[in-house]
């Protein structure tokens, strides 16, 4: 080729947001209930706004609906990208769209930020209509069960008839369980993924330490504080204190190990972060502080700490007798928050109560957030539960 020859210039990659596989660019909408919501606490508050997100098509019998629940830390925004310079994705991207584990040719997914959320969803920093102010500890306090009625009436606002399934992982995995409990008749389907019928006494205690590091914090004030202030350090320190609860031992070995941020100046006595992982809690901590509610934190861990639907019932079966749904539930061997037992436990109370359900174990070092990463097996396993034909029986060893 000539020294002036001209190289034929190379395609531009496609946007992410226009891949194939990709639902594209997404927007939120509200569904605002007008009248009284009464809460399991017995408190009410007149109407509430749910934040939500769609993607598919509902079909002409309104049976074909995914409901996608969030985590303590997620929200509404699980697939797409919110505009075309957006540098990331819902959280659940890599499992939704065309062609994926939950294929949106075939399914309408919802999924709405949580009653008592902070993302467009009301809660503690919502207006309390009687003062103009926000909520704040005003708020009543929410259940699992608060989020799940809320959730059943914007269903029933888009036209949904029935719930092909409804799935999620961790607290999302409860509100699944929940929904399947609560709406029998309405709900055919359930995932749940590194989840518990009730936390152990350590799940607590770390829920715990993250509150008290967000009521400790002297500009907590009680839950009164302004909309951009509060309690900035205890969040940020409950949040990196929880976010060792997701990962592994194992895994954090082998994405930081022992090395050094290379601006530590090699033995330095400070307490300025050294290691790569301190760096990385640090950077988790302050990412979270700009788009979560301290008082949304404090309501949803204690809603996560009083998840216990046997107690009420005497026994996990008695609770899970009136569930008519199939269900599939996933453990990961490395999650230590909600062990593969805990999520073993769900399957075998479903299977003794008479249900018929599935229980699967996948093998990561990925620690809790493993449902939430990417995982062929995973995808596998869920698109064969969310396709199959209702007489196929899908089976699993336990």
């Amino acid at each position: 080729m000539a020294d002036d020859a001209q190289a034929p210039d190379a395609p531009a990659p496609t946007p992410r947001h226009l891949a194939g596989d990709d639902v594209g660019i997404v927007h939120a909408r509200d569904f605002t209930h007008p009248g009284t919501f009464a809460f399991k606490s017995g408190q009410a508050i007149e109407g509430f706004t749910l934040r939500y997100e769609t993607y598919g098509v509902l079909n002409a019998t309104r049976d074909n609906a995914v409901l996608i629940c969030h985590a303590l830390s997620g929200d509404h925004h699980c697939a797409g990208w919110h505009s075309e310079s957006d540098g990331k994705p819902g959280w659940w991207n890599n499992l939704i769209g065309p062609g994926k584990a939950v294929d949106t040719r075939r399914f309408f997914v919802v999924c709405a930020n949580v009653l008592g959320g902070c993302q467009g969803s009301t809660g503690p920093s919502s207006a309390d209509p009687a003062t103009g102010r926000a909520y704040g500890t005003h708020f009543p306090f929410v259940t699992i069960r608060d989020m799940v009625n809320a959730q059943k009436l914007l269903l029933d606002h888009l036209g949904v008839s029935e719930l092909h399934a409804v799935m999620g992982g961790s607290m999302g995995g409860m509100t699944a369980m929940l929904f399947a409990i609560e709406y029998p008749q309405f709900t055919r389907r359930q995932i749940i993924m590194a989840s518990t019928a009730n936390e152990s006494a350590q799940a607590i205690a770390f829920n715990e330490v993250g509150r008290q590091a967000i009521m400790q914090d002297p500009a907590w004030n009680n839950g009164d504080y302004p909309r951009d202030g509060g309690p900035r350090v205890g969040l940020a320190i409950a949040r990196m204190m929880a976010h060792i609860t997701y990962l592994s031992d194992a895994g954090m070995d082998r994405k930081f190990g022992r090395r050094k941020r290379e601006t530590a100046g090699g033995e330095a006595y400070t307490f300025d972060a050294q290691f790569e992982v301190e760096s990385y809690l640090r950077h988790q901590g302050q990412s979270f502080i700009n788009r979560f509610d301290a008082n949304s934190y404090l309501y949803i861990t204690r809603a996560i700490d009083q998840f216990d639907p046997a107690r009420a019932c005497g026994s996990l079966e008695q609770a899970f007798a009136p569930i008519r749904a199939e269900s599939l539930v996933v453990g990961f061997t490395s999650d230590w928050l909600f062990p593969p037992e805990q999520n073993r436990a769900i399957a075998l109370a479903l299977l003794r109560a008479g249900k018929r359900a599935s229980y699967a174990e996948l093998s990561t070092d990925l620690g809790h957030d493993s449902f939430l990463l990417e995982s062929p097996d995973l995808y596998t396993l869920i698109s064969g539960f969310l396709e199959r034909s209702e007489t196929y029986v899908f089976d699993f060893a336990i």
